[in-house]
């Protein structure tokens, strides 16, 4: 009924022979292996795999990008958006928005298959959330650093990244902590919906993380899930993440589809797998993906305050996209 290509792989959890297919959130609970996309818009994609093994992700080639990504926003208009969202906080509309572009490239499809860029991806820019899933319409290869849920049991975590410097810098701004403080507070908020009563904790706030080339500020907030709760209730309550959204997250929203020219899809969405009562999200970034057509895609961000100055954000988004697409290829 399916191709035999499609899988999952995620912490060395290599899952193939799907077996179903749906945007139905109610099949989480029959306590099957799940690999699941949320989309940044809230589309849901859930696969169900028949074969789970631990195994390292199979090698294969990856054909080096040559010619420049294309931007959604050129550099004066990611300005002109920084812009915008300042006059909408100084409104006091908002108090924080991820602002976002999306890269692209040209790509063979015959030749250049994102199991081979993740493979490289693998040794190049190794990520603690790295997976890669290709199901009917999205192939991903993610190398994201940020957890977005883990569930064991009644227990559940979320880990936001606010705040990021080079790997050879020491200190974050007050403008990082204050941002990081804004999404924890958000995340307090989204998962108190779920949470019982008294039980939201923020375990650990503005722990240094370094990944390749970045240094992140990341803080914990975790709860004990309330009696009855389905994963549907979970996901409606939680997406999409408040680290790539905003504060408050309805007003976030509606500024970023006002901007944004194209939509965020995978990117900045929820990635990963469900298994009854145990899971591992992350939050799509350091995302590729391609849906089927000629085109491989790639997200950047920044987060955005009112202390934000807009060329250093521009600057921020290269950061951020630099060491995966030297190793994808092509020039930024």
């Amino acid at each position: 009924m399916f191709g035999r290509d499609y899988q999952f792989w995620m912490g060395n959890r290599h899952a193939t022979k799907m077996q179903k297919y749906t945007d139905d959130p109610s099949c989480l609970e029959d306590g099957g292996f799940w690999a699941v996309l949320v989309t940044f818009e809230g589309q849901y994609h859930f696969a169900k795999f028949k074969k789970v093994q631990d195994a390292p992700f199979p090698e294969s080639p990856w054909s080096v990008l040559e010619r420049p990504w294309r931007t959604s926003l050129q550099e004066l208009d990611y300005m002109s958006y920084v812009h915008a969202i300042r006059e909408e906080i100084s409104a006091g509309s908002v108090y924080q928005v991820n602002a976002c572009r999306e890269l692209s490239h040209v790509i063979d499809r015959k030749k250049q298959n994102l199991a081979g860029l993740f493979a490289r991806m693998q040794y190049a820019n190794p990520a603690p959330f790295a997976t890669y899933l290709k199901i009917p319409g999205f192939e991903i290869a993610s190398a994201s650093p940020e957890r977005f849920l883990s569930r064991n049991g009644d227990q559940l975590i979320t880990s936001p990244i606010k705040g990021t410097i080079r790997w050879d810098e020491e200190d974050f701004g007050e403008k990082d902590k204050a941002e990081n403080l804004m999404i924890v507070d958000l995340m307090r908020n989204d998962l108190s919906r779920i949470a019982e009563e008294g039980s939201v904790e923020v375990s650990e706030l503005f722990r240094r993380e370094k990944h390749p080339g970045l240094t992140h500020l990341v803080s914990d907030v975790q709860i004990k899930i309330k009696d009855g709760t389905t994963w549907a209730e979970i996901l409606a309550a939680t997406t999409p993440p408040g680290s790539v959204s905003g504060a408050p997250k309805s007003a976030a929203l509606s500024i970023i589809a006002e901007h944004e020219v194209a939509p965020r899809g995978p990117y900045c969405g929820a990635l990963g797998w469900i298994q009854g009562d145990l899971a591992e999200l992350a939050v799509a970034i350091r995302t590729f993906w391609n849906t089927g057509d000629e085109w491989l895609r790639f997200g950047t961000g920044a987060g955005i305050t009112w202390g934000s100055q807009p060329a250093q954000e521009w600057e921020e988004t290269q950061l951020k996209a630099r060491n995966l697409i030297s190793i994808a290829g092509g020039t930024l």
